[in-house]
């Protein structure tokens, strides 16, 4: 029966055609779920940075990685500035036309992926907080694994010595302050977007077609493959970065930090694998969120 067919909506699990999970998984329900929040990124970065068309601004690394290659490409500076919110419409547009689903969108479905994404990401609130506790017994500084600080926002311009440098956090003007919980607040909205595109969207498509139709490896050996180095570069990437053309550390590097952003990589994979992009990105920007939140209200800043 056409109604009780199944149809390939991830890359791990078939969902009943039409239903919550089958739709939601959707490249078009990532483009309108995800839309406020690219929106807030880009303002929240105008509002903690006046001069932000002067590329003097906060940003996610994975976003100035995008407009450095668009730079590279030939793009002007102000079109780098404006395009990678543009590339993420771009890609899913084209795995939407690709996919052949659906373009309809039910507009009941939206606060349910709140909601889900919401919860989602309770279980690395749970982790963080466990970690942080066995790792940080006896300071109460900070909530150690739960926000998007110097690992997740980076100013372009750095100070440079000796050919190596500390990439500055929350720097920037005009509004912005150190520890400014609107920065983190933004930053966190931004990682959620941009490093789920690099790290799971784009990485891990790259790395399966390199594993399975070039180097031969079976499905299943790809995917474990795909998804642990995915996950190891995404959380190496939160200590040594590469920015212009430089490598750049952003702290001493905690193997315990290490470890439990390697297990959100692995975890963030799975869910995109199951639940797709949408909700992929929703959960991880809605984690930085709840942690800097929690942060702010529980523990020095």
């Amino acid at each position: 029966m056409e109604g009780k067919r199944r149809y390939d909506t991830s890359q791990l699990f078939n969902f009943t055609r039409n239903s919550y999970l089958e739709r939601t998984s959707r490249p078009i329900y990532a483009i309108v779920f995800l839309m406020p929040f690219i929106v807030l990124y880009e303002i929240g970065t105008i509002l903690i940075n006046t001069d932000v068309l002067n590329q003097s601004q906060v940003r996610v690394v994975a976003f100035v990685w995008l407009q450095q290659l668009l730079e590279y490409l030939g793009g002007g500076g102000k079109l780098a500035w404006m395009a990678p919110p543009l590339v993420v419409v771009i890609i899913l547009i084209g795995l939407q036309i690709t996919s052949g689903k659906r373009w309809t969108v039910v507009a009941g479905d939206f606060l349910p992926m709140a909601i889900e994404c919401i919860l989602l990401a309770v279980p690395l609130i749970v982790l963080s907080l466990f970690l942080n506790r066995s790792a940080q017994q006896g300071d109460a500084g900070r909530f150690a694994y739960g926000i998007p600080q110097g690992q997740t926002a980076v100013a372009q311009q750095c100070s440079s010595a000796a050919g190596n440098f500390v990439l500055a956090a929350r720097t920037g003007s005009g509004a912005a302050a150190s520890g400014s919980l609107l920065a983190d607040v933004v930053t966190g909205i931004g990682a959620g977007i941009y490093e789920e595109l690099i790290f799971r969207l784009i990485l891990i498509c790259l790395l399966m077609l390199f594993f399975q139709d070039v180097l031969r490896f079976t499905r299943k050996n790809a995917i474990i493959l795909s998804v642990l180095i995915s996950a190891a570069l995404f959380s190496a990437h939160h200590h040594v970065v590469f920015v212009e053309g430089q490598f750049g550390r952003t702290g001493v590097f905690d193997w315990t930090e290490f470890g439990f952003r390697t297990i959100a990589g692995v975890y963030f994979a799975v869910l995109f694998a199951i639940r797709g992009f949408a909700v992929t990105a929703g959960t991880h920007a809605f984690y930085d969120i709840i942690a800097t939140v929690l942060n702010a209200a529980f523990f020095q800043y």
